[in-house]
């Protein structure tokens, strides 16, 4: 029954003493807040600390929970912005894994389905190898803008007007800073994209 909820009816119920409604958010959207927050900080034992300290913060703040913007974009606005404080302590970029399942998105090409098949061709292993190689770093040189908004929309599965509601700005410009970390992506990716079509 509790499943059928949303998550800001189950919220509610948590607050009114449903310990069981917390749980059925925990394992709704514990996973892919860990990816997204794994992506930002590549370390793996941060980033499950910090996934714990994201739920205690919603634990923290139940009883000042009001239902006026969607559960998610209060989750994720806590995530991002405890990357964003261990960024400044960390003052230097970390890598994108690839190797996380990847969430959903609307109409957009993910990057990742660009990284060749598995084959027993071993030159085309050696290709693919690079190429992903090659994302992870094009990924950690966006600007902190750029990955942010990328992060949240191909790997998170967000729509953008909510991507929006996290970062506090436009949509016009969240949509404007996809373009531009797509672009820039496409573009460091385009060598290896055509050597795998040589090889193809």
């Amino acid at each position: 029954m509790l499943d059928q909820l949303s998550d800001e009816e189950l919220m509610e119920a948590y607050r009114e003493g449903n310990a069981r409604a917390f749980e059925c958010l925990l394992r709704r959207h514990q996973r892919p807040v860990f990816n997204f927050i794994l992506r930002h900080v590549g370390v793996e034992s941060v980033a499950e600390e910090m996934l714990q300290e994201v739920f205690l913060r919603i634990i923290k703040g139940t009883a000042s929970y009001q239902r006026t913007a969607k559960f998610t974009t209060w989750l994720y606005t806590i995530a991002r912005n405890l990357c964003v404080d261990q960024s400044r302590r960390a003052k230097h970029r970390h890598t994108v894994s690839l190797d996380q399942p990847v969430g959903r998105g609307e109409s957009q090409t993910r990057l990742s389905d660009l990284v060749p098949s598995d084959d027993p061709s071993v030159d085309r292993q050696a290709i693919g190898q690079e190429l992903k190689q090659r994302l992870e770093h094009a990924i950690a040189q966006l600007s902190e803008d750029q990955r942010e908004v990328f992060l949240m929309r191909e790997y998170s599965g967000l729509p953008f007007k909510e991507i929006a509601e996290i970062m506090d700005c436009p949509e016009n410009t969240v949509k404007s800073r996809m373009r531009y970390a797509l672009e820039r992506l496409r573009e460091s990716l385009q060598e290896y994209q055509d050597l795998a079509a040589a090889v193809h």
